[in-house]
């Protein structure tokens, strides 16, 4: 017997994540990685962070940031997200807010509050992978989040029930998805919050891109829209998940969950038997960098990163090949490819770390029931302008040679119109 022959059946569930596996490639030489999500380590406030570090281990300040302390979170940082929220209409106050391990620690802790071994979560098509990861552990049965009217609540509920568990919430990146770098618009978070309303599920609003948009109107949060129409956070069933990863450091892991305060209590609950708390010495220094700069810091990366998207859109305008799609987003950090039916996402990878030395994410392992094989995502945050035109450039001709190749063997048909 070998003690894998009795780990429990939420252990077959988890499974390396592709993007972590992809990331190791980075340290390669040669290779030209669109692949992990990464903000660009040369952006990071390091000087602040390096001040604010000093001073949390001086002046007496390390008797509170070496030492224990309570779970919901470092006070100072909370009072700073109530002004952040206000921002974005959200009015809540500290006790509306749990500091996490960044957000991804949040999503673990929900799929951990509300699912229960066949329990569905609704998901978009596809969905960040990190959340999959997050909710697999629990064993839920997904179904496809649908906002287009196409999907009636009762066609949840039933598909739920047949599955012997009820939907216990929709998660969803509203602004600037990973993967695809869509926004929601305001009328289809409206209907989502009709539909949680009918099926009497929560909301998951990932709000990790929300700082980063380079073009159009801000939509506001479903979490504000919500609040508008309740008037007070301790009625809303939306629960929004906020992160520094993609503004002033991923490496410290500072996140943190806004929701109803008796949410909250219970998530405390989970963060206690967890890990007691997230670190007060990296909530200290992120909380003195981002009173010091967080609105000019948040400006230069969006500048860096808008040039970047640019440069990427433009690229891939010039060189791919007839029958690729993209979407176009207008923020964050991705841009989705749809490429011809029959191309696979994962070969493709394989043959261009072989051959153009170009690294990617296949689209497969966003879709929760395994679709979108003919899918890959890109990340612009890392490379500069140079380097992506050189990477989709290198990308784009191996594409064309691959649809040649299958020409060669079984022919497309060509519809009559492009004819």
């Amino acid at each position: 017997m070998q003690l894998k022959d009795i780990f429990a059946s939420r252990a077959m569930r988890m499974k390396a994540s592709e993007i972590r596996e992809l990331l190791k490639l980075l340290d390669q030489p040669g290779i030209l990685s669109f692949a992990g999500g990464i903000p660009d380590p040369n952006l990071f406030p390091a000087e602040a962070f390096a001040e604010a570090f000093q001073g949390a281990l001086s002046g007496g300040q390390q008797a509170q940031s070496l030492q224990y302390s309570v779970s919901e979170g470092y006070l100072p940082l909370k009072e700073w997200i109530v002004g952040q929220m206000a921002r974005m209409g959200v009015d809540c106050d500290p006790d509306n807010i749990l500091i996490t391990s960044g957000s991804q620690q949040g999503l673990d802790y929900l799929g951990k509050l509300f699912l229960s071994p066949g329990d569905t979560a609704l998901v978009t098509a596809p969905t960040y992978l990190g959340a999959l990861a997050a909710f697999n552990a629990y064993e839920p049965r997904y179904d496809q989040l649908n906002l287009s009217g196409n999907r009636t609540a009762q066609s949840y509920r039933d598909g739920a029930a047949q599955n012997g568990g009820a939907v216990k919430f929709a998660y969803l990146s509203a602004d600037f998805a990973n993967p695809t770098g869509e926004t929601v618009g305001q009328a289809d978070r409206e209907r989502l919050l009709d539909l949680a309303e009918d099926l009497q599920c929560a909301i998951v609003e990932d709000g990790a891109y929300q700082d980063l948009r380079y073009d159009g109107d801000p939509v506001p949060p479903i979490l504000a829209l919500e609040l508008a129409k309740k008037g007070t956070l301790d009625n809303c069933r939306t629960i929004y998940c906020g992160t520094f990863s993609k503004t002033l450091s991923p490496g410290l892991r500072v996140g943190w969950i806004v929701a109803a305060r008796p949410v909250i209590a219970q998530m405390v609950l989970i963060k206690q038997a967890a890990d007691l708390h997230s670190p007060t010495l990296n909530q200290m220094a992120v909380n003195t960098v981002a009173r010091q700069q967080f609105d000019s810091h948040v400006e230069k990366v969006r500048a860096a990163y808008k040039a970047r998207r640019d440069a990427m859109l433009r690229a891939l305008k010039q060189h791919m090949p007839p029958g690729v799609d993209w979407t176009r987003p207008e923020g964050g950090m991705f841009i989705w490819i749809t490429l011809p039916a029959g191309l696979d996402g994962a070969q493709l990878l394989a043959r261009s770390l072989d051959s153009v030395k170009v690294a990617f994410v296949p689209g497969q392992a966003f879709f929760a029931d395994g679709g979108g094989p003919n899918t890959i995502r890109l990340s612009y945050s890392v490379l500069d302008e140079a380097a992506i035109e050189e990477g989709i450039a290198r990308l784009a001709r191996l594409i064309a040679e691959t649809l040649a190749e299958q020409d060669a063997v079984s022919p497309r048909q060509v519809s009559a119109e492009v004819v």
